[in-house]
């Protein structure tokens, strides 16, 4: 095979080429020609051909996992690298020593339909936790901590969930102080608290025992440490409460204020229970009515919820309502003196707490009153809100929903932005 050139000073000449040389020549050719073409161009999904895997949209889901794996060099990297393969993003990382083991604990964005479970399995991951998780769990954790120690700082009702919050799905229950003596007396449990698996019990402020307990994850020693740090907080911090005050107006074109109540307004609580007649007061407690002012010290507690007062001009507590926090659980109850009933004190009330249950993070309220009691049915269904009703041999329990009141204005506002449920 040639070739024809031409030279400096003559005419056309013949050059001939081996096989192995001219296939070179063609080889380099052919790549030239190649990055001259394909260099510059974009890719192929942006000129009608299908995407490469990364560039597809895929729906995604936010999980909250936790799982235990040994505290040894590559442990945690075998459990990331697991994860990186299924095209999990890994938002938030805690770890949490146990000696030996050490428990992970994940924020993570995976796409729809990943077997998390099977994937943190055969990277040495055991006693693995998932649930759904959503954009509250975006905020970080020591900026959750602090939010958290800040509205426990302001008011003390606070505290109880404060601590579902830093602890996740738990039951909490506050216990009173005992009898110096016996087995509820508040020296079984150790000043610097007590851990067991799946309980915590912690030394309440006022002398009490605070419990929290859940049912299907161990709690570590670094939650233990720190749902701690929270009681001893509120126990420096002493008792208090917003002093915020609301003005409403009655139908009539009174006014009278709203604000919270605690154990400082025992006794006007009490006189408002001896100008209450007997049906009114069998209507609130379901029970005996002399037994009626026992309560009044555990429901003004902020301990155990949130009380507001309906007070008149003169200072006379006429009504009052209570947010109570019963274990996961949150019940409201009313209670107006006789000659304040039927002018809209009972369905503001209600509208305020079901608004701080809101506030609180709580996904429903449960009211439980007798069948008869048309003043508090009423009210319930003046919220506007999804109601459940349960009757049993003349007992009724109502329980709303509290998924549409998120949304809009909490009624306790005033025009100020003052509000009485927090400042």
């Amino acid at each position: 095979m040639s070739e024809v050139t031409n030279t400096l000073h003559g005419g056309a000449t013949h050059r001939r080429w081996n096989p192995a040389e001219l296939a070179a020549r063609c080889t380099a050719a052919f790549h030239a020609w190649w990055a001259r073409r394909h260099g510059s161009a974009p890719p192929a999904h942006d000129t009608g051909g299908a995407p490469p895997p990364s560039a597809m949209t895929v729906d995604s889901e936010l999980w909250r996992m936790r799982t235990t794996v040994k505290d040894e060099p590559g442990a945690l990297a075998a459990l990331c690298t697991a994860l990186a393969e299924r095209r999990v993003d890994i938002l938030t990382l805690q770890t949490h020593p146990l000696g030996e083991d050490t428990v992970d604990e994940f924020l993570l964005r995976a796409p729809a339909g990943t077997d998390l479970a099977t994937a943190v399995s055969v990277a040495g991951g055991t006693a693995t936790w998932i649930e759904r998780a959503d954009a509250h769990d975006l905020v970080d954790t020591p900026t959750r901590v602090l939010a958290l120690a800040a509205r426990t700082a302001q008011d003390a009702a606070e505290l109880p969930l404060a601590l579902r919050q830093l602890l996740g799905r738990c039951t909490i229950r506050s216990q009173p102080a005992a009898p110096a003596e016996g087995p509820g007396a508040p020296g079984t449990v150790p000043v610097e608290g007590f851990l067991e698996d799946t309980v915590i019990r912690l030394r309440a402020p006022e002398g009490g025992v605070i419990t929290v307990e859940r049912p299907y994850l161990p709690f570590t020693p670094t939650e233990f440490a720190r749902a701690r740090a929270l009681v001893e907080l509120d126990a420096r911090l002493g008792p208090r409460f917003p002093r915020g005050r609301d003005v409403l107006t009655l139908p009539e074109g009174s006014d009278i204020s709203v604000r919270r109540a605690d154990t400082g307004d025992l006794a006007a609580a009490r006189a408002m229970h001896e100008r209450c007649s007997t049906r009114t007061l069998r209507m609130r407690y379901h029970g005996p009515v002399g037994d009626a002012d026992r309560y009044l010290n555990h429901l003004l507690s902020p301990r155990f919820g949130r009380t507001l007062a309906v007070q008149t001009a003169s200072g006379r507590i006429v009504g009052l309502g209570h947010l109570l926090w019963d274990g996961d659980e949150t019940e409201v109850a009313l209670l107006v003196e006789d000659d304040w009933q039927r002018r809209g004190i009972g369905g503001a009330l209600l509208a305020r707490l079901v608004s701080m249950a809101a506030e609180a993070g709580c996904a429903h309220v449960y009211a439980v009153t007798q069948a008869s009691n048309t003043g508090m049915v009423a009210a319930m269904r003046g919220l506007g809100l999804p109601l459940d009703y349960q009757i049993e041999e003349g007992t009724l329990v109502i329980t709303a929903r509290l998924d549409a009141v998120t949304a809009r204005r909490a009624p306790e506002q005033r025009e100020h932005g003052e509000r009485i449920g927090r400042s």
